[in-house]
């Protein structure tokens, strides 16, 4: 599979086309997307949040990745399938290329995990063993309850100059690609403009080599919580609250 990323990531990011990505966590979305005509989809621990109701993403398990990744690769024939390596799922380089492998063996075509320059050791036990890999550097949520919230980072010259460097490490160790998530957009623009690999954004800035999103943010299936960064396209909460109460009705006249 490591052609068929670098076809849908790399090449398209050298013709001038943004990559477009978004999450999904079950078959019958990841087959809709993957008709559409989707590039990434990302089976993101996010679904901590938006399929089970926890508060942060702190809480999946291996087991659950498994689950979620299994049941989108069932619906997806032409995307790059990523699934993210869960919190404390990496500790060590052999825990991270054990559960690499557990992604891979449901159907991921390459997996993800948070982190840079001290992330080397794991990350090169990954990619070492043949598995194609995403960083994802800036703000990093299986870090929220450390840092005591979500926070936007790149805001001081050491932390731009950090972020650079851990792009730097990551493209030398041979990600496929690295999500830069919630930071200044002038240091997203900065990184892009001096890796070689592809950058994805998210609450970052246009100027990376593409865009991911979360799907319920995109639908506007999440009406509790919707980050400033993301523009609807459609009201799925609205909808599905409206055809219940008319099906409450329908079944009342019965």
């Amino acid at each position: 599979m490591v052609t068929t990323i670098e076809e849908k990531l790399r090449k398209r990011a050298d013709l001038g086309h943004p990559i477009c990505a978004l999450t999904a966590y079950d078959y019958p979305t990841a087959r809709l997307m993957d008709e559409a005509g989707i590039d990434l989809i990302l089976v993101g621990d996010s679904l901590g949040m938006m399929v089970l109701g926890h508060e942060d993403t702190t809480g999946v398990t291996m087991e659950m990745m498994e689950h979620h990744t299994a049941a989108c690769r069932r619906g997806v024939k032409q995307a790059v399938l990523l699934a993210d390596l869960p919190y404390h799922c990496y500790e060590t380089p052999e825990q991270a290329l054990e559960n690499a492998r557990r992604l891979m063996a449901v159907g991921a075509d390459a997996v993800k995990l948070e982190g840079g320059t001290e992330m080397l050791p794991q990350i090169d036990a990954i990619i070492g063993d043949g598995i194609p890999l995403i960083g994802h550097i800036g703000m990093l949520p299986q870090h929220v309850r450390e840092e005591g919230g979500y926070k936007k980072k790149g805001k001081t010259p050491e932390q731009a100059d950090r972020l650079l460097r851990d792009a730097q490490d990551l493209e030398c160790s041979g990600v496929k690609a690295i999500v830069l998530e919630s930071m200044v957009a002038s240091v997203a623009t900065e990184i892009t403009e001096a890796v070689g690999v592809p950058t994805i954004g998210i609450g970052a800035s246009k100027n990376c080599d593409g865009q991911i999103l979360v799907v319920h943010d995109l639908l506007g299936s999440f009406p509790w919580f919707r980050p400033s960064f993301a523009t609807p396209r459609a009201d799925l909460a609205s909808e599905t609250t409206r055809a219940v109460q008319e099906y409450i009705a329908a079944v009342t006249e019965y």
